[in-house]
C-alpha cells in the first residue's frame, strides 16, 4: 500500500442491504487517495461477506466470541500501511463526497494530530427522540474543534466532565495516524475503545480533531433493553476512565427520570405518525437511560456487576 492509499477498516456482522450504500460511498469517495477496504467479519450469514468479495475487500474472519471493539479494530489496522487509516461502522453512510479527504486534512496539516472524527447526522426516518438524543453528542455539532496539546497536569486539573469532553473521539467514522496507533493501540474493552484512546493520546501530548466537513448518516431506533445495557456499559467506562458519575445517587436518578419522561412524551407526541409506539418507547427510555447511567457508574465504583449484558 503506497502513501496515496488509505485503508478503510469496517467491522461487519449481518450488515443488511443498506451496506451497499456504505461501500458505494467508500469506493466513490471523491478524494485524492485510493482506498482499500479491510472488513472484520464476525460470522455474517446474510450475504455481507459475498458483497465484500464483489467489492474486492480484504476480509478477516473474527470468531463471534472473540470480537472486541478495541482489539478487533487493531487486527484491521495491522493490515494497513502508509500514514493514515479510516475507521467506519457498517451502518454509517457517508453523506457527501470528499469525506475521506476532510478526515485526512487535519492530520496532513499538523503532525501532532493523532486522529480526527466525523460529524454524525440522523439517519433518514429517525424519530424525534433519536434526533434529540444525537444532538447532545459532540459529533453532532457544526463547528470544528481541536483539543491539545495538553499537559498531564492540565488534564488532571479538569473536572471529570471536562476531561470526558476533551477526550471525545468516535470510531463511528474516524481517521487515525498509524504511527501514533502503533504506539497507542486500542485497548481490549466491551465499549468506548475510542474514548479510552482519545484520553491516552492526549496524555501522550497529541491533538484530537473534530471535522464536521466529513459527515455520515448514522443513528438507531434500538430497543429499550438494548439501550439500558449499552448505557450501563458506557457509564461503567466513563466512571473508570474519568471518574464521571452523571447520576450518582438514587435521589438524582429519581429527579432525572422526572425530567426525562415528560420530555420524551412531548417529543413522541410531535411525531407525524406512529405516536402510540413512540410514546411507549419514549417512556421506556425515559427510565432506561437514567437507570443505565446510575447502575453503570455504581457498578464501576463498587467493583461489582449490577446488570447482565450481552455483546453491544
Amino acid at each position: 500500500m503506497t502513501a496515496r492509499r488509505v485503508a478503510v477498516v469496517v467491522p461487519t456482522f449481518n450488515a443488511g442491504p443498506g451496506f451497499e450504500a456504505v461501500l458505494d460511498a467508500i469506493q466513490c469517495h471523491g478524494g485524492d487517495v485510493e482506498v482499500d477496504i479491510v472488513a472484520l467479519d464476525s460470522g455474517s450469514t446474510d450475504g455481507t461477506v459475498e458483497c465484500l468479495r464483489r467489492r474486492g475487500a480484504r476480509i478477516l474472519t473474527v470468531p463471534p466470541g472473540r470480537f472486541n471493539h478495541g482489539e478487533t479494530r487493531n487486527d484491521g489496522l495491522a493490515c494497513a500501511d502508509g500514514e493514515f487509516a479510516v475507521l467506519l461502522v457498517q451502518d454509517a453512510v457517508p453523506a457527501a463526497p470528499g469525506w475521506i479527504d476532510a478526515l485526512l486534512a487535519p492530520l496532513r496539516a499538523d503532525a501532532r494530530v493523532a486522529g480526527s472524527f466525523a460529524r454524525q447526522l440522523p439517519a433518514p426516518g429517525a424519530s424525534r427522540l433519536t434526533v434529540h438524543q444525537l444532538s447532545a453528542w459532540i459529533a453532532a455539532g457544526e463547528a470544528p474543534r481541536t483539543v491539545g496539546p495538553l499537559t498531564g497536569d492540565e488534564l488532571a486539573a479538569m473536572t471529570p466532565a471536562a476531561r470526558h469532553q476533551a477526550s471525545a473521539f468516535d470510531n463511528v467514522c474516524s481517521c487515525v495516524r498509524l504511527s501514533v496507533w502503533r504506539s497507542h493501540p486500542f485497548r481490549r474493552t466491551p465499549i468506548a475503545e475510542d474514548l479510552e484512546w482519545g484520553l491516552e493520546v492526549l496524555r501522550a501530548g497529541f491533538i484530537l480533531a473534530y471535522t464536521p466537513e466529513a459527515a455520515v448518516r448514522h443513528s438507531h431506533e434500538r430497543t429499550v433493553r438494548y439501550e439500558l445495557q449499552r448505557t450501563y456499559l458506557v457509564h461503567q467506562r466513563l466512571q473508570a476512565l474519568f471518574g464521571l458519575q452523571t447520576i450518582p445517587t438514587l435521589g438524582a436518578l429519581l429527579r432525572a427520570v422526572g425530567v426525562t419522561v415528560p420530555l420524551h412524551l412531548r417529543l413522541a407526541a410531535s411525531e407525524p405518525s406512529g405516536r402510540p409506539r413512540a410514546i411507549c418507547r419514549g417512556l421506556g427510555l425515559g427510565v432506561a437511560w437514567p437507570l443505565g447511567q446510575y447502575l453503570g457508574a455504581r457498578s464501576s465504583r463498587d467493583g461489582r456487576p449490577m446488570l447482565r449484558t450481552g455483546r453491544i
